[in-house]
């Protein structure tokens, strides 16, 4: 196999070289993927250097020299297309499925039923956009990520054990508060979680514990903080609290069957929708929609989505929200309702005579769908459009080079995409000119990035990264953690290259969360005995990251603890929830923590 280039071609996918004229085929375009012959973690190659370097011409097998910002691009390669090499990103894994598993057809990837034991679980909340919960997941859900073209198993996990425990715990109440000074009315006990904390450090300012999960584990989808109250999914149940004391801000909800889906996003409005399964086996149908007012509680509109074709399935839902448009996808195909009064709006269907399936959704600023066409066939590829959220009609349409994947969206606005190329062992991260299809720039930054992308909706979850954080003028990416701090890099949008970068001030990871104030905001994960914190990171000027939440040291244990966890900095206080029941713990697990000054 010829050595892929360090970088692939600007301005664009370009036009196919054709290997016969003008020497050696080319091997692709975008930055490397891993070279095959080395196994690791679940049977996947292993890195073969530090940063994602194939091994240099002339050192079969030698791994790259490591150093903090990768191996230095070569200028003057020619790209696959007959064009200079240029920026795609890195690599992912050879003979690898991808990063949702094995396509069954046209659309989304079959999944697993919820719940089927060793499923890796789907990601809650989704993320990387401004307003979006972001989501971290742990290796107790075993989920492989595709970052930075690398498959990473995570670690954390939830022991599911509590000390304190002495009561017989009523499987069907709603875990009730802990206002995080020992006065908390049963299920966490009574241990002063702020006891001993240090000068400087952020309090407790409540903390939950689950309601009870069926041995299969169960979901616990989003985690929304609007207007002074925090609502948080599980199970069979929503669950709402004043943000300051944690006290119930309206009756838990409960709804006849457990949820299945739910939307990241809030309505114009301040409602989300979630989907609830039709019965109790575990896989039963994921088609009942139910809308939710955050502020009273308050059931809105409720209805059952229908599949449409023999391949469309509603095993799994993906729902999003674009201004008051709620869009459910499903495996083939998707429909749009009016969030304030149910209407369908319109149904997003396959195109080309029947070539072209809808494969995936965003919502948030724009509503994209992502096609998938031709399966099978030598004109197989990816497309991605805009939909008007109130018509449906296509405002634009972006086509990939056959063999490359559009495997997530990073920002709806602006556009950035991430695609992938399997034989070409390369990716591609994309920015987009407003309003159209047209390519802004392209990454040409040559690093090991891990936004922490998980098992979402139907696997196809187009938004199911958290740690990739985009404004009107930077990408902000973390590296991949290998020995000390990682890093936050800043990639102008303008010309694809680096403009800075901040490194995490603890010996952990630090994730970007949102854009706030003109400042990044990050969260920078706790060790084993030491908290976690939240930092601002100044977009001008120094990049030196600044401590806004110091968490205790104390419940550096609860923090790290998480069986999954999202995470959201909202008007100075931060918050951090599960996404997952594991359902085998002992005793009540974690749902949901609170800290403030």
């Amino acid at each position: 196999m010829t050595q892929p280039p360090n970088q692939p071609p600007h301005g664009g996918f370009g036009a196919p070289q054709d290997p016969q004229q003008g020497g050696n085929p080319q091997p692709g375009y975008g930055y490397p993927q891993q070279q095959p012959g080395q196994a690791g973690p679940y049977g996947y190659p292993q890195q073969p250097g530090p940063y994602g370097q194939p091994p240099q011409p002339g050192q079969p097998g030698q791994p790259a020299q490591p150093g903090p910002y990768g191996q230095p691009t070569q200028p003057g390669q020619p790209g696959p297309y007959g064009q200079q090499p240029g920026p795609y990103g890195q690599p992912t894994q050879p003979g690898q499925p991808g990063p949702y598993g094995q396509q069954p057809g046209y659309g989304y990837p079959q999944q697993m039923p919820t719940g089927a034991p060793g499923t890796p679980p789907p990601g809650g909340g989704k993320g990387p956009f401004k307003g979006k919960t972001a989501v971290i997941i742990g290796a107790a859900v075993a989920a492989l990520l595709v970052a930075g073209g690398a498959v990473f198993a995570l670690s954390g996990g939830d022991d599911g054990k509590k000390k304190s425990e002495s009561k017989k715990k009523d499987p069907k109440a709603s875990a009730p508060v802990n206002p995080g000074d020992g006065s908390g009315d049963g299920h966490e006990g009574k241990e002063d979680l702020n006891e001993g904390r240090q000068a400087g450090e952020a309090k407790v300012l409540w903390y939950k514990e689950a309601p009870k999960a069926p041995g299969r584990g169960a979901e616990a989808p989003g985690m929304w903080v609007e207007d002074g109250i925090a609502v948080k999914a599980a199970y069979r149940e929503l669950l709402a609290y004043h943000v300051d004391s944690g006290k119930p801000a309206w009756p838990a909800i409960k709804l006849p069957q457990e949820i299945c889906a739910a939307t990241p996003q809030v309505s114009d409005d301040g409602k989300i929708v979630v989907a609830y399964k039709a019965g109790m086996k575990r896989n039963a149908k994921c088609d009942q929609l139910q809308v939710i007012d955050l502020k009273t509680g308050k059931k809105g509109w409720q209805k059952q989505t229908t599949e449409k074709g023999l391949f469309d399935s509603t095993i799994g839902l993906e729902l999003s929200i674009t201004g008051n448009t709620l869009m459910v996808g499903r495996s083939q195909s998707g429909t749009a309702y009016s969030i304030s009064d149910g209407d369908k709006l319109f149904d997003a269907e396959k195109k080309d005579e029947g070539t072209c399936f809808p494969a995936g959704f965003t919502g948030g600023d724009r509503m994209l769908m992502k096609f998938s066409c031709g399966a099978s066939t030598p004109t197989e590829h990816d497309e991605v459009v805009e939909l008007n959220p109130r018509t449906g009609k296509i405002q634009w349409t972006k086509k990939f080079p056959k063999g490359w994947r559009l495997e997530h969206v990073y920002s709806t606005s602006p556009t950035v995409l991430y695609a992938t190329n399997e034989d070409k062992k390369q990716w591609n991260i994309t920015t987009l000119k407003s309003g159209s299809a047209k390519t802004r720039s392209e990454v040409q930054v040559n690093e090991d990035f891990a936004p922490e992308c998980g098992w979402g909706g139907l696997g196809g979850d187009l938004q199911a990264c958290s740690g990739a954080v985009a404004d009107d003028k930077y990408l902000y990416l973390p590296t991949k953690k290998t020995s000390g701090a990682n890093q936050i890099v800043a990639i102008s949008l303008a010309s694809g290259k680096e403009a800075w970068r901040a490194k995490s001030p603890l010996d952990t990871s630090m994730v970007p969360m949102k854009t706030q104030g003109g400042d990044l905001v990050a969260y920078v994960e706790p060790s084993y005995d030491s908290g976690g914190r939240v930092v601002s990171i100044g977009t001008s000027g120094s990049h030196t990251p600044k401590t806004l939440l110091q968490h205790p040291a104390g419940t550096s244990k609860i923090e790290n603890g998480f069986y999954s966890k999202a995470v959201d900095y909202v008007d100075g206080r931060f918050y951090l929830s599960t996404t997952r029941l594991s359902g085998t713990a002992q005793g009540r697990e974690k749902l949901m923590l609170a800290y403030g000054k």
